[in-house]
């Protein structure tokens, strides 16, 4: 089914968790409030305003989400986001029953019920149900909000994305558009890929970045540093499988350790998330300690402790990341954007410091710059 492009960004979700909950609302409360809507990263990108984000499809597994609408899934257990806006009889897409493969893990299956998964009873869905699923509903954009570590999950939605001819905005740490060979699939379909791994709005690491940055900026020696954080959501249950893990450390500690005048040595640096409280829900909160040296090797260190709500902060983002995927179509540019890439990412194929990947990204979707 060909559909002849609008103005509206017609974009299904890959996992209704807690991030996609939160991005459901938000284009439901950004069609309501207008230019009164609180928090919004970029009202404008080329054009486009959140409101313009049409979600046409979603794909889970759980037995409270697939067969239900969008809006339905978006509130259902074991989401535990904070509800902004609860009015979401505009989000009518129904959520379709995908494959498990590696998107459930074990942390995830013997929980209490209002913690855990539960894998629904309705057939899992075909690549080529997907596909076509995609084709039915318009698709132009896929916006994957899987577990950590869901490897073989992420891979299976991008192969149906590439030929759906679907646009990705990858926002979990399983590299796509930083991995050169997925990278090359995308330039060949002549399909944007964005990604990997969201800087959420104002969480840890742009903080743990721009605090770094400044340190630098005003000559101080950075010794060593952490990022501790804990949470209550189901991200954080998941990423108890420590195997799970090991993408979002890379992916975090990439993203300070690429913006320090000399690396620090691994046993210099600690990030990533150390623990799972189930009363704190989906508020995050995250301690970084940075200790170093200034004039004459002055000891000195800094502590911060940030409480935020976690999925808000992810959705904000992704709703930029997918305009900047509508813009790439609309230009006919293919492979990783990574005008967009680095200042929306934690771990984009470049890294550089945030103030230049904003003037890159603004450029961008102003048409002053393209993918590279």
């Amino acid at each position: 089914m060909t559909t002849q492009k609008t103005k509206l960004i017609r974009t299904a979700i890959v996992g209704v968790g807690n991030c996609a909950s939160s991005l459901i609302q938000g284009v439901s409360y950004c069609r309501k409030m207008g230019d009164d809507a609180i928090g919004v990263s970029f009202p404008d990108l080329g054009g486009y305003t959140p409101a313009d984000v049409d979600l046409v499809a979603g794909f889970d597994v759980d037995s409270r989400k697939a067969g239900k609408t969008l809006g339905e899934a978006a509130l259902a257990a074991p989401n535990c986001t904070e509800i902004f806006h609860d009015d979401l009889g505009d989000q009518t897409a129904i959520v379709g029953r995908g494959p498990d493969l590696d998107g459930v893990s074990a942390f995830m299956l013997n929980q209490p019920e209002d913690r855990s998964f539960r894998t629904s009873p309705l057939p899992a869905m075909s690549k080529r149900e997907i596909v076509d699923s995609l084709r039915a509903a318009g698709a132009e954009v896929v916006m994957i909000f899987l577990p950590v570590g869901s490897q073989k999950a992420v891979e299976f939605y991008v192969e149906c994305a590439l030929e759906a001819g679907c646009a990705v905005v990858n926002g979990i740490p399983v590299f796509i558009a930083s991995n050169t060979v997925w990278a090359q699939k995308f330039r060949e379909a002549g399909l944007p890929i964005l990604g990997d791994d969201f800087k959420a709005q104002f969480g840890a690491t742009i903080v743990h970045r721009t605090l770094t940055t400044l340190a630098q900026m005003r000559g101080v020696k950075i010794d060593r540093t952490y990022q501790l954080n804990i949470g209550g959501n189901t991200d954080f249950l998941n990423m108890r499988d420590h195997d799970r893990l090991a993408t979002k450390r890379e992916s975090k500690t990439e993203a300070v350790q690429s913006v320090m005048e000399n690396r620090l040595e691994n046993g210099d640096i600690r990030i990533g998330p150390s623990d799972y409280v189930p009363w704190l829900n989906d508020r995050k909160v995250a301690y970084v300690r940075l200790e170093g040296r200034l004039f004459g090797g002055a000891r000195t260190n800094i502590e911060l402790r940030l409480d935020v709500e976690d999925s808000p902060n992810a959705a904000a983002e992704a709703l930029a990341a997918i305009r900047c995927a509508r813009i790439a179509l609309d230009r006919g540019l293919a492979g990783p954007i990574n005008a967009a890439n680095s200042f929306l990412f934690k771990h984009p194929p470049e890294q550089c410091e945030d103030t230049d990947a904003h003037e890159r990204l603004m450029s961008f979707a102003a048409g002053a710059e393209a993918a590279g």
